[in-house]
């Protein structure tokens, strides 16, 4: 039996975001029922580019129930410009982590993601535009999956491979092909980058409160009317933001993604990783 966190049951159990979305303008569709797990992601999409709603349907594990439904948490009210960079590290970390053996339910939400987004932008489907020779035939994995995922996750073992993507999962026959392209991404040397020192441009407090104002205006008030609570801002200082809650939900405090992390990740979204939410 899997050993899951606390958060990972709690997304499973009640689940955010389930079924389709009647006003989508973004869907993406990846796995299949044939493998053993399929998501299908919906995106309503504004004319700015921000998320406004997602949901999903899934076939699949307690892991790709959790992990879909963290995702659609993760990119409320996001631009498509921030939400593309979510990674399946990130859906991950967000859970409290993941057994191992299921780190592909996540890189499965993060494709579902790319190819939603895809869908909204007018760009053929995500899988006509993968260059690379088929590796793994049982699950339909090609050479480009296998060397993204391996780049992005630092994976340097056959069975890390198959616990992110599947590959080499049933008969084995790819296993073979899998090591040699663990062997050359391992023998590649990094690219020598340059880095440039930017000069940080302080915000005054004025500056601060009119780009805090504004993200609550535009991404954090319109999340939380949609479910009958509000909020009010008391006071900016430096990076501490005080907000008094309204609504129904002024007084509860939902288990798992509380509304107070809700405004707090998106003001350092937005606005300043330093920033601090507190509650009058």
């Amino acid at each position: 039996m899997w050993e899951y966190t606390d958060k990972v049951r709690e997304y499973f159990l009640n689940p955010r975001g389930v079924g389709e979305l009647a006003e989508a303008n973004g869907i993406g569709e990846v796995g299949s029922l044939a493998c053993g797990d399929a998501l299908k992601l919906y995106l309503k999409i504004d004319d700015q580019g921000v998320i406004q709603d997602a949901t999903f349907q899934t076939f699949g594990c307690a892991s790709a129930i959790a992990s879909s439904s963290a995702l659609v948490e993760l990119i409320a009210g996001k631009h498509v410009d921030e939400a593309i960079k979510l990674t399946n590290k990130d859906i991950a970390s967000f859970l409290g982590g993941l057994p191992k053996e299921k780190m592909h339910c996540s890189v499965m939400s993060q494709e579902a993601l790319e190819a939603a987004i895809r869908n909204w932008r007018g760009d053929p489907p995500l899988a006509r535009c993968r260059e690379g020779a088929l590796v793994c035939k049982c699950f339909g994995v090609t050479d480009v999956q296998i060397r993204r995922i391996i780049l992005e996750n630092q994976l340097k073992t056959l069975d890390e491979v198959t616990a992110y993507t599947k590959a080499g999962g049933a008969c084995g026959e790819c296993h073979d092909q899998i090591q040699t392209i663990l062997d050359e991404e391992r023998d590649k040397k990094p690219e020598p980058q340059e880095f440039v020192l930017k000069p940080k441009l302080m915000m005054t407090n004025v500056q601060r409160m009119q780009k805090i104002m504004q993200a609550i205006d535009d991404q954090i008030r319109p999340a939380l009317t949609a479910d009958g609570q509000d909020l009010e801002l008391i006071d900016v200082a430096g990076p501490r933001v005080t907000v008094k809650m309204l609504g129904k939900c002024a007084d509860c405090r939902p288990r798992g993604f509380t509304v107070h992390e809700f405004i707090e990740r998106t003001l350092r979204d937005q606005v300043d990783p330093a920033i601090v939410v507190e509650e009058a």
